[in-house]
This record gives structure tokens, sequence and C-alpha cells, in this order.
């Protein structure tokens, strides 16, 4: 039985060992369930997790989808709208091109204007000088100078065909190292410049040093170097006046603007030319005009003096004093010539008095005198229609008006009466009473002196009689 039990008691303590064992194997594994469970709870929490994630991504998915759907959109559109612009700057480089071609033909047509202008303004000058100037040799270099400015050449020069003989000759020339060009001197024919002339065309050389046997006056230019010769013919109604002639000392193949502009001045300097010429036969025609007027006045003073012998001398001697007058006055130059034509004229009204009464040797009686006082007016009456004579009426008409209105033929007053009728006034009572009559001897010079100062402010105007005075004295003083 001991030994029964004992293996019993053995067994039972193995059981209990085995269940102790067991127990805790039972917590392992419960604590191992336990956080299997825990586990399984994180695993269901992180699948829950997954899960949602993979919702997220398959949202973000569809999103990328859609994004992508949309940037292929976009690049397709980016696509045609490169492509759009592609067209659009080959379109705006087209235009670009065409208008670099209207800008350049801009730019030529703005120096065609340019250069146009500057020939208008050339002619401009020209036609200043043409209008402004009486001196065709001024014309002439100013006609030269813008040549010179506006053709570009060297040289240029102007030969003038001699009216008597047919022979171009030079006038004008600038820009020429020497004076020899003067020294030219071509038959109509002759030369390039000749022939120009008598042809009625342009000539010219391209080449003179290769081609100087068809320039005749090549030894006159021999230092100038010049390389090509243009000349034209000026030319004015018809009529050749000369050559105008250009030199380059450059090879110069001119346009069709250049030589065009050329035969224009050439034109102008015609003009220039025959308007000199006609000014100066109308002035040659004029002072022989006016010599003939002054002459026939001359004449028709003298047959006075001879018709009237008593006062013979008298009318150029009142003229030379109050010439003299008149310049101690200040007057003008041009006044003085109508002065002069007055004072020669001043009794020109006794051609309609009656000889009867004129050569009276005795004193006139009232009626008489009624009839000489009328000279004034016959010699309005005979000038005043004559246009030419109208501007020396002063003298004629006015010469016996007196300072205090007591004069005749109008009874004018103080400054009424014009200036030069004042001072001649004075000089015709001086000469009068100066030289002898039938009826009296000539009077002093001191005794006419003092009659005429006893008149300043009745007969005479006082500031004209200091005037004349002053002048009396001068020449008793210069004859000391």
């Amino acid at each position: 039985m001991p030994k029964h039990t004992n293996q019993l008691r053995n067994q039972m303590e193995e059981k209990e060992k085995r269940a102790a064992e067991l127990i805790l194997a039972n917590k392992e594994l419960a604590f191992q369930n336990e956080e299997k469970e825990k586990r399984a709870a994180e695993l269901i929490l992180a699948n829950k997790e997954l899960a949602f994630q993979n919702e997220e991504k398959e949202k973000r998915a569809a999103e990328l989808i859609l994004a992508n759907k949309e940037l292929a959109f976009q690049n397709e559109e980016k696509e045609k709208r490169a492509a759009e612009l592609i067209l659009a700057n080959k379109e705006l480089a087209f235009q670009n091109e065409e208008k670099e071609k209207r800008a350049a033909e801009l730019i030529l047509a703005n120096e065609d204007i340019v250069r146009r202008l500057q020939n208008i303004h050339a002619l401009h000058k020209i036609d200043q000088a043409i209008v402004g100037s009486l001196d065709l040799n001024l014309t002439l270099h100013v006609v030269l100078e813008q040549a010179m400015a506006e053709l570009h050449v060297s040289a240029a020069a102007i030969l003038l065909l001699n009216p008597y003989s047919p022979i171009l000759e030079f006038a004008a020339g600038i820009g020429f190292r020497s004076k020899a060009i003067e020294r030219s001197r071509l038959r109509l024919g002759e030369g390039l410049g000749g022939r120009a002339a008598l042809e009625e065309r342009t000539t010219s050389i391209i080449n003179l040093p290769e081609n100087r046997d068809q320039f005749v006056r090549a030894p006159l230019l021999a230092n100038e170097e010049f390389i090509t010769y243009f000349s034209t013919p000026l030319i004015v109604k018809g009529q050749v006046k000369g050559v105008l002639e250009v030199f380059h000392r450059s090879p110069f193949i001119p346009d069709q603007d250049w030589l065009n502009f050329l035969e224009v001045l050439a034109g102008q300097t015609a003009i220039a030319v025959d308007s000199a010429t006609l000014l100066s036969k109308l002035q040659r025609s004029n002072r022989e005009l006016f010599n003939a007027y002054d002459s026939t006045i001359e004449g028709w003073s003298h047959a006075l003096d001879l018709r009237d012998k008593e006062t013979e001398g008298h009318t150029q001697r009142v003229t030379e004093m109050t010439m003299r007058l008149a310049r101690a006055a200040e007057i003008t130059e041009e006044e003085l010539v109508h002065i002069r034509r007055g004072a020669l004229l001043h009794d020109i009204g006794k051609m309609g008095v009656p000889d009867y009464i004129l050569l009276k040797p005795d004193k006139l009686t009232n009626e008489e005198w009624i009839s000489m006082r009328k000279h004034p007016i016959f010699a309005f009456e005979l000038l005043s229609p004559i246009a030419y004579l109208r501007p020396a009426l002063d003298i004629p008409y006015c010469h016996h008006e007196k300072w205090d209105g007591s004069g005749y033929p109008r009874g004018l007053k103080g400054e009424q009466i014009p200036l030069v009728a004042r001072l001649f006034s004075i000089i015709d009572v001086w000469d009068a009473l100066r030289s002898d009559r039938p009826y009296r001897q000539s009077w002093s010079k001191e005794k006419v002196i003092e009659h005429i100062q006893s008149l300043s402010g009745t007969h005479f105007d006082p500031k004209a009689v200091d005037l004349f005075l002053k002048m009396i004295n001068e020449d008793d003083s210069d004859s000391l």
C-alpha cells in the first residue's frame, strides 16, 4: 500500500504540477489570446484605416484621372493655341516684312520729298534774287551757289551769249582753283558748251581725262582735276542766252531727277538774264525819256525867257538857288527832282497872259493885274493833265501865296502853302530885286536882305527866311 500510495501521490503531484503548468499555460494562452484579441482589434482598426486610406487613394486616383483628363485637354488646347501662335507669328513676320518694305519706301519717298523741297527752296532763293536785285552778277552768283549745293558739284560757271556776236563769254563762276576759266570764249557750236547752245540740248563728258580732245578748253582747266562735265543751254522765250556748266572732281553718273533739276536751274538762270537785260534796256529807255522830258522842260523855260527878255536868265538863277535852299531844308533827293522841274516851270502860266500885258513897260492897271494874277491858275491847268509833272506843281501853282493869306490865286495861309513854294517865293523876290528892270535899277544885296526880313511873318515863312539868310551868309563866308 505504501508503495502504491507513493506512486499515487507522485502521480497526484505530477498532476498538480501539470495542472499548475496548465493553469500557467492557460493563463499564458489567455494572455496571448488577449494579446491576439488586442492585436486583432488593432488589425481591425488598421484594416479600417487601410480601407479608409484605400478609399482616399481611390478618390485621389479618381481626382488624378480627372486632373489628367483636364491636363490632357489643356495640353490639347495649348497645342492648338501654339499652332495658332505659330500662324500668328508667321502672319506677324509677314506684316513686319511688309512694314519694313513700306518703311524703306517711305524713307525713299521722304528723301525724295526732302530733295524736292530743297530744290524748291533753291529755286525760291533764285526767284528772290531775280526779283530783289538789279545786279545780274549777284543773281548769277546766287544761281551758282544753289547749283553747287543742290547738284553737289565741285564747280559751276555761266557763259552768256554776246548780243552782238555768236560768242559765249564767261559771266560768273564758283568753285574753281584759278581764274583761268574766266578767259572762256566759245563760238556757237564750238566745244561741248558751244554745241549745247547751238543744238539747245544738254551735253556731257563722263571721263574728261580720257576725252580731253572733246573739251576745247582743257588747257584752261589743266590743274582743276575735273572728271565729269555737263553743259545745258539757257533758253527763255525761245532764245538762247548762254550755257550753265557744272564740273565734278569725281566720277559721277546722274539720274533723271538730277538732269531735270539742272535744266530747271538753267531755265531760272535764263529768266534772270532776260529780266536783267530787259531791266537794263528799260532803265536806259527811262534815262533817255527823262533826259528828253528835262530837255523839253528846259526848252519851255528858255522859251519863256526869250518871250520876256527883261527876265532873261531869271529862271536858271532861281532854279539853282532853290535847289540849294531845298537841300539846306533837308528835302530828299527824290523830291529835289520835282522841285527843279517846278522851279524851271514856275512862270509857265504866263504863256496864257497876253503880250501887251506881259511886255508892258509901264505899271499895270487893276484889270491888267487881274489877268496877270491868273498865271498860276494857267500853270495848274497846263501842267496838271501831265502825270509826269503833277509832283512839280507846288511851285508854279503856289509861289505867289503869302504867309499871312493875302497872296493869290487861292489865298493859302501859313503851312497850308507847300514848303517848296514858301522857299521858292523868297528866292523869286531875291532874284527879281537883284536884277535890273526898265522901270528901276537892281537893289543892293543889303537892301534886299533888309526888305526880305521886313516881310518875314507876313509875306514869307519866318523859318524859311532864317534858312535863306543863313545860306546867304554862308555864301559870303565862302567868298572871303
